[in-house]
């Protein structure tokens, strides 16, 4: 199983492969990566300069479970955009036909810097070898965040890493580490 966004492939904002289709991708993941099953997103939160990377958004967390941040209200402009996510998780089956575990992950409230809503989310979490390190923006949202990604990891300690300066560069813990070794 792979879990990508139609605005980070499909998208004519930041063209990646030109005249590249869902097929297309579909193909190349299931044969470099071996997942034949592949889970199309619409968009990535408001504020995320990727155009649509699913690290802020939507992560496996065990075989079959997948957590996923919601917006709660309804003024806000990832609203919506969340909830069609969520809709399409639901729907979702894994390569097997099963349904998926899907478990809602809040949003913290906007982060602004200069004008520019920047990409904070609480998705954009490391897994390491004892730990999960989670991004937490000094929020009301952060000890629920927290306690539902203990939930997801009984086995490694969650940690919370304040964020808000970080997210400044338009991104947090996960877009910090992926291109270091571990």
């Amino acid at each position: 199983n792979v879990i990508v966004t139609e605005e980070w492939l499909l998208s004519d904002s930041q063209v990646r492969n030109v005249g590249f289709t869902r097929a297309d991708y579909e193909e190349i993941f299931a044969k470099y990566l071996g997942a034949t099953n592949t889970i199309w997103l619409n968009k990535g939160i408001v504020g995320d300069d990727t155009h649509g990377h699913v690290d802020d958004i939507t992560r496996f967390v065990a075989p079959g479970k997948i957590v996923t941040v919601v917006e709660s209200d309804k003024k806000d402009a990832n609203y919506s955009l969340l909830q069609d996510n969520l809709k399409r998780l639901r729907a979702a089956r894994d390569a097997k036909g099963k349904p998926f575990e899907v478990i809602e992950l809040p949003m913290p409230r906007p982060v602004m810097f200069e004008g520019q809503r920047l990409p904070a989310s609480y998705a954009n979490f490391l897994i390491c070898n004892k730990v999960v390190l989670v991004p937490v923006f000094n929020d009301v949202a952060d000890k629920e965040a927290l306690r539902i990604l203990q939930e997801c990891f009984p086995k490694r300690e969650v940690v919370g890493i304040y964020a808000r300066d970080l997210v400044w560069g338009l991104g947090t813990i996960h877009c910090l580490t992926q291109q270091e070794p571990l």
